[in-house]
Formats: structure tokens, sequence, C-alpha cells
């Protein structure tokens, strides 16, 4: 295990390095989408080799998509959140540092990295869509 994400570099933003989590105010360089973990995780088998670095932090997933996305997101369901500094306020997302990638506590569920960085808007909001609205394999009704 002896890189560190070196190659994170060359992008716009990187994560913070050493071992303290930051907050980064959302807008700048990305907007974020936070979803419950169940949904999230139906919705990146949906996405596969799509989707962009993701954050976790015990039942919650995030999603960093290009900045001003948040403004236009048309998914409109109660679990889901488009965050972005265009919406009313600003808003911090609590960042872990590159390494961090195991959890439950706040870590990179998918390691951001120059092939995997940001998640496509609208691609994300069909994943998550069809993660709502399609019954979780196995799931039975009570």
């Amino acid at each position: 295990m002896g890189s560190r994400m070196t190659t994170t570099r060359t992008l716009p933003w990187t994560p913070p390095g050493g071992s303290d989590v930051e907050m980064i105010e959302v807008g700048e360089y990305w907007d974020v989408v936070r979803a419950p973990a169940d949904i999230g995780e139906r919705a990146l088998a949906l996405l596969g080799d799509e989707t962009g670095a993701v954050i976790a932090d015990y039942g919650l997933m995030y999603w960093l998509i290009p900045a001003g996305h948040a403004r236009t997101w048309q998914l409109r369901r109660r679990e889901i959140h488009a965050l972005g500094a265009d919406r009313a306020g600003v808003t911090y997302v609590g960042v872990p540092p590159a390494a961090h990638t195991i959890g439950p506590r706040l870590h990179w569920q998918i390691p951001i990295g120059p092939d995997r960085y940001l998640t496509d808007a609208d691609r994300l909001r069909e994943a998550l869509s069809r993660a709502v609205s399609e019954p979780a394999e196995g799931a039975t009704n009570r």
C-alpha cells in the first residue's frame, strides 16, 4: 500500500492530506448529492464504472457532481438532497483525507483519482431515480 494517491495532484481539487477531516464549502469545485446508503448502494451498482468519487459516512453517501448542478437538480425525493452554494445559504461537507478508504466513519467509498472525480449529474439522477423506484434485490414486503 505504498502510494498515497499522489496522482490526484492533477485534479483541480484534491482531498486533505494528513489524518484530519476538513469541512469544505460546496460549490466552488463541486456540488454534492447526498443519499441514504441503501439507495446509494443500488445507485452505485447501476452506475458501475460511470460513478465518480463517493464519500460515505455511516448511513449516508455523497457524490461529487459538477459545480452549479445542484441548482438544476430535478430529482425531488425527501431522502435525496442536492447540496450546492447556489442554493440558499452556504453548505459545507466533511471530506476525509485521501487515505481514509475504510468505514464506517467518514471515508472514501469510491476513492478520488484522475480517472474518478466528478459524477455526471444526469446519470446520477437517473441511477438514483431507478434505485428508489426499483425494489432492492431480495427485498420482501412486510
